[in-house]
């Protein structure tokens, strides 16, 4: 059976797996069988405590919908491991799995290319390809784990793509991500970050996924946010941190606001001054807290790292934000999403 026709193990809670399961005429304690397979990222063969005529069967109408491992760095400095995984259709997205005090974290690819066009990002050259299934946002996580040989602690939605771009695979990700039956990783421990489609933030806040929201913002008005965020021409700051806002009295969840350092361009005295005073007019007392990031190097672009990280953090927390600059872990592998992709741009069909 062709690949493409075939059902992905993947794509099931435990539920679903069982009634399929059952539609191949076996028992349904059969499905948590796989099921404890599947998130160990083994493949139908490696299921040794089914019949083999179970996992002959299995084989002709399903596979696990795992990707493939085409590269892995792994950082001198730290430690962490990039991932460059192949799909079916060859087409290769990133993952960068990095280890923290609290455990390893993964930061994961919803997308395959990205369309949003933020000016700094490496991610968004050449445009949107596809959108990623359930499945494969899953298997990234999952073999991940398995090859580093360690349980993945949490997740964060932040590597190639815009995750509410992708909304009904991302939400459905979520779904099998939390599920019981599956990896079962609670949603206090996943984070999605979104340049900022106010409209699927708000639907975001009925979902029920208590997740952590990031926010890319990057600029105090409207006029530098156009400029870096072609997405602030369709939201602007008004109505996304409106939404921000009310995304915080719906889900009572702190969101966190993601800030790129752009030496010379956002990196300021004056640019803290006006951020500051932004986030607490629209936030209006609501917890929230400000992750600095210095602006990474991509070939064709003239931004370039600010030396004032620390100091801008400093002139923040003097106004009474919470604000902290993100470690740059990985730096020694280019570990920012997007990059080992465009290496391998003349191998990924389009």
């Amino acid at each position: 059976m062709d690949s493409d026709l075939k059902t992905k193990l993947l794509d099931m809670d435990i539920d679903e797996l069982k009634r399929f399961i059952a539609e191949i005429g076996e028992p349904e304690y059969r499905a948590k069988q796989i099921m404890s397979w599947l998130i160990r990222g083994a493949d139908i063969s490696e299921m040794t405590n089914l019949p083999l005529r179970l996992r002959e069967r299995l084989s002709e109408v399903a596979e696990t919908g795992l990707p493939r491992i085409k590269r892995r760095l792994v950082s001198k400095l730290d430690g962490t491991v990039k991932y460059l995984f192949m799909l079916e259709d060859g087409q290769c997205v990133e993952s960068v799995v990095m280890q923290y005090e609290h455990g390893r974290s993964i930061c994961i690819s919803t997308q395959a290319g990205c369309r949003m066009g933020c000016r700094f990002c490496a991610s968004t050259l050449g445009g949107l390809v596809r959108n990623l299934r359930p499945y494969e946002i899953l298997g990234q996580v999952i073999a991940a784990q398995r090859d580093c040989s360690r349980r993945i602690d949490s997740i964060v939605l932040m590597g190639i793509g815009e995750p509410l771009d992708n909304y009904d695979n991302v939400m459905r990700f979520l779904h099998l991500v939390g599920n019981p039956g599956g990896l079962n990783i609670g949603y206090r421990h996943i984070s999605l970050s979104t340049c900022g489609l106010a409209d699927k933030i708000e639907r975001l806040s009925h979902e029920g996924y208590p997740v952590t929201l990031s926010v890319s913002l990057h600029a105090v008005c409207d006029k530098e946010r156009d400029e870096l965020m072609p997405v602030n021409k369709s939201y602007n700051l008004d109505r996304l941190l409106g939404t921000c806002a009310n995304f915080f009295r719906t889900t009572g969840r702190r969101i966190s606001f993601e800030f790129t350092l752009i030496a010379g361009k956002n990196d300021d005295s004056l640019h803290a001054d006006r951020l500051a005073k932004l986030l607490k007019r629209y936030m209006r007392g609501a917890p929230f807290h400000v992750n600095l990031i210095p602006v990474n190097a991509v070939e064709g672009k003239a931004y370039k790292k600010s030396p004032r990280a620390s100091q801008f953090r400093d002139e923040l927390l003097r106004l009474g934000v919470n604000a902290t600059v993100r470690r740059r872990l990985g730096s020694d592998i280019n570990a920012s999403c997007g990059q080992l992709r465009r290496e391998y741009a003349g191998e990924i069909p389009t």
